[in-house]
């Protein structure tokens, strides 16, 4: 049963969504008439629930997805189709030792901490941290940010803590840190780098020393398909580029 408190999902007749948190007296407005929050309250996933004006709405618990779309922003955020490939490059496993910066708006993170990783992170500007923190904390949980520690620094100056087992970066100039990880990672440990341009993952590339293998530059190309009894076919748009994902192993110099 949903409480007060908790995330809940609104669809309606068209598929739209809709995500807000239950809260004592609120209400949830659109063109189409308002729902009592307390309405909400109580019922089941996958319950269906009519506005002031007969509209109808499924209501569910959102996914990492779902909040990963419509979370608040201070940066923008590496969407879903790269997120899970970082996390599979990277092998990220519970209770792995990550170094993550660059952390925007939160959502790589949360992802991570949702494998089971505890993560270092450095962030250089207060307000992103504040909000990476806050948004970790408004869909995992407060107990997650046992697990996320997060420092306002430049990890372009250096980084303070060592023995990592996965670095993750979302940073303009990768290649800065590289030297850095070499001090502070383990041997055997995996250094992945979020880049928007392939000059990016180029420099990143070429600054990787001999102490380093298994090299690899991808991007992930994501394209659904509209099915509809007969009718098949890809949908007319997709998301091609965001992003360039690059990876490495540090065996040591």
């Amino acid at each position: 049963m949903f409480a007060y408190g908790e995330k809940v999902l609104l669809i309606d007749a068209k598929k739209r969504r809709y995500l807000f948190t239950l809260k004592t007296d609120g209400e949830f407005h659109t063109h189409s008439g308002f729902l009592s929050h307390s309405e909400v309250v109580g019922s089941q996933e996958g319950s269906v629930l009519r506005s002031t004006k007969g509209a109808e709405f499924i209501v569910l618990r959102p996914t990492l997805e779902d909040f990963v779309i419509q979370m608040p922003r201070g940066a923008q955020v590496i969407y879903p189709k790269d997120l899970a490939p970082i996390c599979m490059m990277a092998d990220i496993y519970p209770g792995a030792k990550v170094f993550e910066s660059g952390l925007g708006s939160g959502a790589l993170s949360m992802t991570m901490l949702r494998y089971g990783a505890i993560i270092d992170g450095y962030e250089i500007r207060e307000d992103f941290a504040n909000r990476a923190q806050t948004n970790v904390r408004e869909f995992l949980g407060a107990d997650s940010l046992s697990r996320y520690r997060v420092s306002v620094k430049d990890v372009y100056a250096g980084i303070d803590e060592v023995g990592f087992d996965r670095m993750v970066l979302d940073l303009p100039e990768p290649w800065q840190v590289v030297p850095h990880a070499e001090k502070s990672l383990r041997r055997g440990a995996i250094l992945v780098a979020y880049s928007p341009s392939i000059t990016q993952a180029v420099k990143t590339r070429e600054t990787l020393g001999e102490g380093w293998l298994d090299h690899r530059t991808l991007e992930v190309l994501h394209r659904t398909w509209h099915i509809e009894g007969t009718s098949v076919r890809p949908d007319h748009r997709m998301v091609a580029h965001t992003g360039f994902l690059t990876s490495a192993r540090f065996v040591g110099n």
